[in-house]
């Protein structure tokens, strides 16, 4: 199987699981939380159908990556990535970054300069900053951050199936999300690596990224749902587009957080015209 070593934080070389399909312009998608690279299976397929080289690889203690105890800050999950790109020696890429991996994208700007990036595309994305403090009113109040780390500590799966529910859209009409697909997409979170789970939820819920975001400094597209309950809409994606110069926000309407399901043709189409 393909894995590339990224060494960080002088600790012993962690094995980054990767995919790859197709051939022409690299595109490197970066997988949101609790989820693995295997959640890009509808972009994966067809977008190199139209002359694009789709690069998927699981976050450090998820999917088939290791698993190591510490070690989740973004610093070095942004060191991760560029260990990707410096690895496969990839130019002219487009970092396409669900979720929690808007973080990494904008940390990755802000260590590295965008060094090998010709493109961003942030799809439901944390970024600028989740946390609801006096300077960012419209973030999510610390005490719901409490809760859902307390109910995963103390049942992890009944917490993730509930969470999806809101993930997908459940309870929105115009969404409607098969059981087999939920049951997949809780496999696919029970698979990750409980510590990491539980470490990447504390920095994504934390990290602030207002001073890294304004870094990206290369065609940014942003798409966001106006029903994401996970991820508001105004802490994020309507402060982003303030921040990143020459930003575009498409605002999928009643869409949830998990839109790169339930609206994959839409957003398939708006990848392939903005790259």
């Amino acid at each position: 199987m393909p894995f590339i070593k990224s060494v960080q934080n002088n600790e012993a070389p962690v094995s980054i699981y990767y995919e790859n399909s197709g051939t022409g312009l690299p595109v490197v998608f970066i997988h949101g939380w609790p989820l693995n690279g295997s959640m890009w299976e509808y972009q994966v397929t067809q977008l190199p159908q139209q002359g694009l080289r789709c690069i998927t690889y699981d976050r450090r203690g998820f999917g088939k990556s290791d698993r190591p105890f510490g070690c989740y800050g973004y610093n070095t999950l942004a060191g991760d990535l560029k260990a990707l790109l410096d690895e496969l020696d990839l130019h002219e890429v487009t970092l396409v970054g669900f979720s929690m991996g808007g973080g990494e994208i904008a940390k990755y700007f802000s260590l590295y300069g965008g060094e090998r990036v010709a493109k961003v595309v942030l799809i439901s994305a944390v970024v600028p900053f989740m946390l609801q403090t006096e300077d960012n009113p419209d973030g999510v109040p610390q005490e719901a951050f409490d809760k859902m780390l307390k109910e995963m500590t103390d049942d992890r799966p009944g917490f993730l199936e509930e969470f999806n529910k809101d993930f997908y859209g459940v309870e929105l009409l115009n969404q409607p999300v098969t059981s087999a697909y939920l049951a997949n997409a809780l496999t696919q979170t029970l698979n990750a690596s409980p510590i990491a789970t539980i470490e990447c939820a504390k920095s994504f819920s934390s990290t602030d990224f207002r001073d890294d975001v304004p870094k990206i400094n290369v065609p940014t597209l942003i798409i966001h749902g106006d029903k994401d309950k996970t991820v508001p809409i105004k802490a994020t994606a309507e402060q982003a587009v303030e921040n990143i110069k020459g930003a575009v926000l498409k605002v999928y309407e009643g869409a949830p957080h998990g839109l790169w399901f339930t609206e994959k043709d839409k957003l398939n189409q708006d990848l392939i015209d903005f790259i």
